[in-house]
């Protein structure tokens, strides 16, 4: 029978002669605890702010929009849908502004908007205020963004087209203000009625047309929407409420929050793998201890749940100081993943999120501890008279010993599942997790047999004692490198990834490759502005045609009913309703650029005048959309004309190349008549001539934009930088949890190390020497975690690189050599900081302590 109080009393006293154990094995689950709540705590308050802020987002009840003017059939269904409330309708196009007195232009993204937009939540302006005077005259009102970009300042005269605006001010928190999509150029909102005088609208011109409704208060969106929005579909609209918008931000953000989470639970779980090895060190050292309180009539089961109340304890306070701590990080991740929100989070403690980090962490905690307690059950009484002479030996297997590995393996599934809320790539998660984890424990353990096999006896022995230090016994290596490396491993995946998608994303800005594109030309424009651009000493790249269409028909069945099939053409096989209903900007040619390559069917012979059927070339991708392959017939309407076409090859397309790439190619001939534009790219001097030439060609051709490539290689790098920083912050939190375990392994051998040095010293060592002893260690273990993390994150990234993001794969060797070497620094650096005692006591002091 276990006595409660004698429990309680010991696991006190225990507790108070190794405080430095309790605080380090504390550290280490709180560090875990910190994360997790931090990023769940986080994602409820995103989700709140989604609930709360859903129709300021949309700015409306409902929005339908296209991109083109909309018909009549359009104007009649939507005044029908919002009968009883109101209308407000925007245009939104790119194009070039240009500011006079500083003299420099740049894309924007310009927003004709009519008055009442938005209906809710009035955007913050500065001066305040401002925002009504737009619809009073030709007024501008601009992203802040705008200002640095163009150097303008309140009161400046904008050039839009062949209109000028004076700009009041900036404005903010306007519906659709996400940095990704406006990441290409600045916005700027104009009042509608003066968005006819600019001329921007030309044909070719790519504009999306938005009515947002706001119904009245007793209405319900989704029933008055619902009826009218297969009619509005069928007139290729897009149709959203603010419930709509409401979802899909709650599937990306909780999407985001259980990735984050994942990485969280991570560190939490390296924790719980120091907190076994430091108590099964500890059990060791305590073996007398044990033995002596079996012999004064304790039983094993009294000793097993003292030192399981001690784990409690530990798991407790850790739980706690974790859940504090988060609560605190989670301060900071609004600013992390900002580029990523489009809305404001009012930061505020969950209950349910405190509540989950305080329950997992001492989960974990008793979990991890439960199979190295066991062995405090195998101490006999008999021990105590023993111990000076032999060792413990190897624990006998017994079913309480499977049943803690089973219950340690099916805690971490449980766990990996819950965070990812899908049992397949739950299943997956967590097999990867354990794939790596087993491959670091093989990795310290083959290091610990290789040198006990193979020791290096001729090394100096400085050098030898501090890798001898790797295997003796109480030896913290498998830990070490259990934590540190899985650590490692997360960062080291971020760099391969991040490595790989900038490279494939890097625009070929070459001396000879063009770095600025015109487009949004008129046929009557190509040749003036050719002439223009040889003037400047410039040369130009061949035109490339541009013929807007949309799809009529497949294998003669229409786009509507298509659309309104859901049984699909081929079985299961349905084409997507977006590729259906959406406006393809293609083009004609005799033969494929540098960013394709044809994988199915025949190209056409070069200067192609066959009759009848025309053939056409399509995008594997977008094949998939439309349910299509070679042989299936799509009928086109171009500007009102039918055009029969047969799918003769499928291409595949290197999109984050820059160049000229498109879903539909052509041969010459049949579409050479249809209304069209034209892009020209070439190359300018960066830097001053590069400003002068685009200034020139807005003067001279206002409708025409331009886009500077080095400027797209700048946002592309800040876009996807940003992605991994936000997702490396959390990775850290497992770096430093294994520098906690690393810390935590040398005061649970803090008593060995100190009696170590001292016998060393007494031996005529100087503490130099010392040092050097415990750098080799530090380095052998930071070498050993850092290379096997290297393998495991060049796997992993392969893996990621290939079959998720499906790009060539090419390793970064000198980012890597940078992590491998950081984190021997980390080591050695954290090993010296906590045996700081070891060089300060002397070998008396230590001697005496005995």
């Amino acid at each position: 029978m276990i006595r409660p109080g004698f429990v309680l009393r010991m696991a006190l006293r225990e507790a108070r002669t190794a405080r430095r154990r309790v605080l380090a094995l504390t550290a280490a689950i709180g560090v875990g605890v910190a994360a997790l709540t931090a990023i769940t705590s986080f994602a409820d308050n995103l989700q709140r702010a989604v609930d709360r802020q859903a129709r300021s987002l949309l700015g409306a009840d409902v929005s339908v929009s296209g991109n083109e003017p909309f018909p009549a059939r359009a104007d009649s269904a939507i005044a029908r849908l919002a009968e009883g409330g109101e209308v407000a309708r925007t245009t939104s196009f790119s194009a070039m502004a240009f500011v006079p007195r500083s003299g420099l232009t740049r894309l924007v993204q310009v927003r004709a908007v009519e008055s009442g937009y938005p209906f809710y939540s009035q955007p913050e302006t500065d001066p305040p205020g401002i925002w009504p005077q737009l619809q009073q005259g030709r007024f501008a009102v601009a992203e802040p963004s705008f200002l640095t970009a163009l150097g303008a300042e309140p009161g400046d005269t904008v050039a839009l087209g062949e209109s000028r605006f004076v700009l009041l001010g900036v404005a903010e928190n306007l519906p659709g203000s996400l940095s990704l999509r406006s990441a290409f150029g600045p916005r700027l909102w104009i009042a509608a009625r003066y968005l006819g005088e600019t001329r921007l609208l030309t044909f070719g011109s790519r504009a999306t047309y938005t009515a947002l409704i706001r119904l009245p208060d007793t209405a319900d969106a989704e029933s008055r929407v619902r009826p009218a929005r297969a009619d509005l579909r069928a007139l290729q609209l897009r149709v959203r409420t603010a419930r709509d918008n409401q979802e899909d931000l709650k599937d990306s953000f909780d999407q985001l929050g259980r990735f984050l989470g994942l990485v969280a639970l991570i560190a939490l779980l390296l924790g719980g793998i120091g907190v076994a090895s430091a108590i099964q060190v500890f059990i060791r050292r305590k073996r007398e201890t044990i033995a002596v309180l079996r012999c004064l009539g304790a039983t094993s089961g009294e000793v097993f749940a003292v030192y399981l109340a001690q784990a409690a304890a530990m798991g407790l306070l850790g739980s706690a100081a974790g859940a504090a701590a988060g609560l605190a990080v989670q301060l900071a991740l609004p600013q992390v993943l900002a580029p990523f929100l489009p809305l404001e989070v009012s930061v505020r403690p969950s209950p349910a999120a405190i509540a989950l980090g305080f329950g997992v962490g001492l989960w974990v905690a008793l979990a991890f501890a439960l199979l190295p307690l066991l062995g405090a059950r195998d101490v006999s009484p008999l021990a105590a008279l023993r111990q000076p002479y032999e060792d413990a030996g190897p624990h006998r297997s017994s079913w309480p010993r499977w049943a803690a590995r089973l219950l340690v393996a099916a805690s971490v599934a449980l766990l990996v599942l819950i965070q990812v809320g899908d049992l397949v790539r739950g299943a997956l998660f967590a097999a990867a997790l354990g794939a790596a984890l087993l491959v670091l424990w093989l990795a310290a353990l083959g290091l610990i047999r290789a040198l006990r096999r193979w020791f290096p006896r001729r090394l100096p022995y400085v050098f030898r004692q501090g890798l001898g230090n790797l295997y003796r016994p109480a030896n913290q290596t498998v830990a070490v490198v259990l934590a540190l490396g899985a650590g490692a491993f997360l960062l080291g995946s971020l760099t391969v990834v991040r490595h790989n998608l900038l490279a494939r994303l890097a625009l070929d800005l070459r001396a000879n490759r063009p770095n600025l594109v015109l487009f949004d030309i008129q046929p009557g424009q190509l040749e003036p502005l050719r002439s223009l651009l040889a003037g400047r000493g410039l040369q130009v790249q061949p035109a490339v045609p541009i013929v807007p269409m949309r799809i009529l028909a497949i294998n003669g069945r229409s786009s509507v009913e298509l659309i309104a099939d859901t049984a699909g053409k081929r079985g299961d096989t349905r084409a997507s309703p977006w590729a259906l209903r959406r406006e393809y900007r293609s083009t004609y040619r005799d033969t494929l650029v540098a960013s394709e390559k044809l994988v199915a069917g025949r190209w056409w012979e070069r200067g192609w005048k066959g009759t009848g059927v025309v053939p056409v070339s399509l995008e594997t991708s977008i094949a998939g959309d439309l349910a299509v392959t070679i042989g299936d017939t799509i009928v086109w309407d171009i500007q009102g004309v039918p055009l029969v076409t047969v799918i003769a090859s499928l291409r595949e397309v290197e999109w984050v190349r820059f160049e000229p790439n498109f879903f539909m190619v052509f041969p010459p001939g049949p579409r050479d008549q249809a209304p069209q534009s034209y892009v020209l790219l070439t190359r300018v001097e960066e830097g001053p001539e590069l400003g002068r030439v685009q200034r020139e060609v807005v003067q001279r051709f206002p409708n025409v934009a331009s886009l500077d490539l080095s400027s797209v290689q700048r946002t592309i790098e800040r876009i996807v930088s940003s992605v991994v920083a936000a997702i490396r912050f959390m990775a850290l939190f497992s770096l430093a949890t294994g520098l906690v375990v690393l810390a935590g392994a040398l005061a649970t051998s803090r008593f060995q190390r100190l009696r170590e040095a001292a016998l060393l010293k007494t031996l005529g060592a100087r503490r130099r020497d010392v040092v050097r002893v415990m750098v080799t260690e530090y380095a052998a273990l930071g070498l050993l975690a850092g290379a096997v993390a290297a393998g495991l994150a060049a796997a992993g990234g392969w893996a990621l690189v290939r079959f998720v993001f499906e790009v060539p794969f090419a390793f970064p060797w000198p980012a890597f050599g940078t992590l491998a070497l950081v984190l021997v620094i980390l080591t050695v650096g954290t090993g010296l900081w906590s045996s700081a005692e070891v060089f300060r006591r002397t070998p008396l002091e230590v001697l005496r302590s005995e």
